[in-house]
């Protein structure tokens, strides 16, 4: 089985290395440099309330640094980031994410943007529908918990419209941030050296990872953020750019969290139009702390939403036999 794609055709006259150890090696320190850049601001104006609130626990004077102070610190910090002040400013500093994978690209590879899926040709378009759908498949997902009996749903008390705005916003770049590192990045990258298949499989797997150290992880969640990645791939392909794929995660995140009212990826959005209390303690069923990504209805909207994009490359003759 072979899988046409242009962006994959740019990307093979790049001067990026054909090895995949080599690539996944690359791409690990093109991660981790963006990931750290995206991370000072935050720190920074976040440590003052963390060290606020150590001291107030009795974490003052020599600390002693074991397992427990690292749990406290880590369950605090999380805390903190729900908080819309300092969540919105975590959100907009995933630009960091957007131009670190960009730079390296187009200096180190030597790659057009357009490699990269920022193509000019139906992009408002393509943006615009990504918006839509991913919109509908989360509501989707909601509906299908809702009868599962997994969530009650109800109004949020206390809505502020302008936190919602900005969380909007914060979430326009926090969709395309990861779009850009791990499909227009790296799995262009692979899919020009090494082949299609692999480039879908890999990127969603390393999507999957990087989600490790998220709060409420388990198999099922790792599945199913490996089956989005799996889906966002095939939808670039589809669709020949980015734009599509970008906005689909945005709306994903920001219906699921600000609209919802629903734990984005383990962290708690303060901040909604409705919010939905997990009524099940069937970990399957809601997703546990990690929120809804981890739980079966959402395995069964992307199964779908992967299986409309492969039957769409095959009518389209982008998958040949």
């Amino acid at each position: 089985m072979k899988i046409k794609c242009k962006m994959f055709e740019e990307s093979s006259a790049s001067e990026s290395p054909k090895n995949i150890f080599a690539i996944l090696g690359i791409f690990i320190a093109v991660f981790l440099t963006a990931a750290f850049l995206e991370s000072v601001v935050p720190t920074v104006i976040m440590m003052p309330a963390l060290i606020e609130r150590l001291q107030a626990e009795g974490f003052k004077g020599k600390i002693t640094i074991n397992s427990e102070y690292m749990d406290r610190v880590m369950k605090l910090s999380r805390e903190i980031m729900s908080n819309p002040k300092y969540f919105s400013i975590i959100l907009i500093c995933n630009i960091f994410m957007i131009i670190s994978p960009i730079i390296y690209c187009r200096f180190a590879e030597k790659r057009s943007l357009s490699s990269m899926g920022f193509r000019k040709k139906k992009s408002a378009v393509h943006y615009l529908t990504g918006l839509f759908a991913g919109t509908f498949m989360m509501t989707a997902d909601v509906l299908v918990s809702l009868a599962f009996g997994a969530y009650d749903i109800g109004l949020f008390a206390g809505t502020s419209v302008k936190f919602i705005i900005i969380f909007f916003i914060g979430f326009l770049i926090q969709g395309m941030a990861e779009e850009v590192m791990f499909r227009g990045y790296l799995m262009n990258t692979i899919g020009g050296k090494v082949s299609a298949l692999s480039a879908i499989l890999i990127s969603a797997a390393a999507f999957s990872l990087a989600h490790a150290a998220n709060n409420g992880v388990n198999p099922l969640v790792f599945f199913n953020i490996a089956l989005f990645g799996v889906f966002a791939g095939l939808y670039m392909i589809a669709y020949d750019d980015i734009w599509g794929a970008c906005a689909i995660h945005s709306t994903w995140n920001f219906f699921q969290g600000n609209f919802y009212g629903i734990q984005v990826s383990g962290t708690d959005v303060s901040n909604s139009v409705f919010t939905l209390s997990q009524k099940s303690d069937n970990t399957i069923l809601t997703g546990g702390a990690f929120g809804i990504e981890g739980s079966i209805s959402t395995t069964i909207i992307l199964f779908i939403a992967s299986a409309v994009m492969i039957i769409k490359l095959f009518r389209d003759g982008k998958i040949l036999r």
